[in-house]
């Protein structure tokens, strides 16, 4: 299907970045995982780790790289 990995991952970032592309016009956020860490960024940019308590009362903080 493709020639090699380099191919893919070249795809796959083009597909991000037009995902992203498209959450930032409508205004919508976008969930990801990233360093096993739950964050949202927001139309703005703005990043927030989401951390669920034992509760599972959703909180968010700002997420910091």
């Amino acid at each position: 299907m493709f020639e090699n990995r380099e191919q893919l991952q070249a795809i796959l970032k083009k597909a991000n970045q037009h995902a992203r592309k498209q959450a930032k016009e409508s205004g919508a956020s976008i969930y990801y995982i990233k360093n096993n860490k739950r964050v949202r960024e927001d139309a703005e940019g703005n990043k927030f780790e989401i951390i669920f308590d034992a509760t599972g009362k959703r909180q968010e903080f700002d997420y910091h790289e």
